[in-house]
């Protein structure tokens, strides 16, 4: 219900400018072309790529390809973008996060929307969720696979980790290596969803527990990609 009532509220005003926003959307046709969209981006981690590389493989996948085939990640972690998801991920603003959520949705060609069997969100360690009383995560997902019209099987993260911020690629693989696990069986299309995604390493490490069970493709969603990380 609240869902509902946020999508018609939104439309309106734009969600950036306040100016007369698009159509049944919440954002004006100008700010949506404006903001920072990863087109060039690496196919398997998303990492942002220069304009003459788009559609080709970083460096790194190319030597240590993920677990996850592909990744869906049609925006770049940068200004307003960044503004929205830090009060969507701190402050538990529903307004950002349905914003953010339509558009992801936006992002996500027809073809996409189509092809996950099931939703699995990169879940917070049970301590983590308590002290900070909101899963960022597992709320997009939750309204992205009603959306779809597909299951959100939950996975458990069974170790609580450090926090990955300041940690560089190898040392966030090191930091979530094992520590997720999924008990149930999964079908064999699996979408994975986050709501920023920096170097993959923690997708990665989903990706591998939900290979264990059973699930033969996985890709890696995201609302925003950040920069390359060293």
């Amino acid at each position: 219900m609240v869902d509902g009532a946020l999508r018609r509220a939104l439309p309106g005003r734009c969600a950036f400018c306040l100016e007369a926003a698009a159509p049944a959307a919440p954002w004006c046709s100008s700010c949506f072309s404006a903001l920072p969209w990863n087109l060039a981006a690496c196919p398997h981690c998303a990492e942002p790529l220069p304009e003459a590389l788009a559609g080709e493989p970083c460096g790194h996948c190319l030597v240590a390809p993920p677990a996850f085939g592909r990744s869906r990640v049609p925006l770049r972690y940068e200004a307003e973008v960044a503004g929205m998801m830090r009060r969507f991920k701190f402050h538990a603003s529903p307004r950002a996060g349905a914003v953010l959520l339509s558009l992801l949705e936006a992002g996500l060609p027809a073809e996409a929307r189509g092809w996950p069997e099931a939703i699995v969100a990169v879940p917070l360690h049970p301590q983590r969720a308590q002290e900070r009383g909101f899963d960022q995560a597992g709320w997009l997902a939750r309204r992205l696979a009603r959306r779809l019209g597909v299951p959100l099987v939950r996975a458990e993260r069974h170790r609580d980790t450090p926090s990955q911020r300041g940690l560089d690629r190898d040392e966030r693989q090191r930091n979530v290596r094992g520590v997720f696990r999924v008990g149930v069986p999964l079908p064999a299309r699996v979408a994975l969803l986050d709501d920023v995604m920096t170097t993959g390493a923690t997708l990665n490490a989903l990706a591998l527990a939900c290979r264990r069970a059973g699930a033969r493709e996985v890709e890696a969603w995201a609302v925003a990609r950040t920069p390359l990380l060293p």
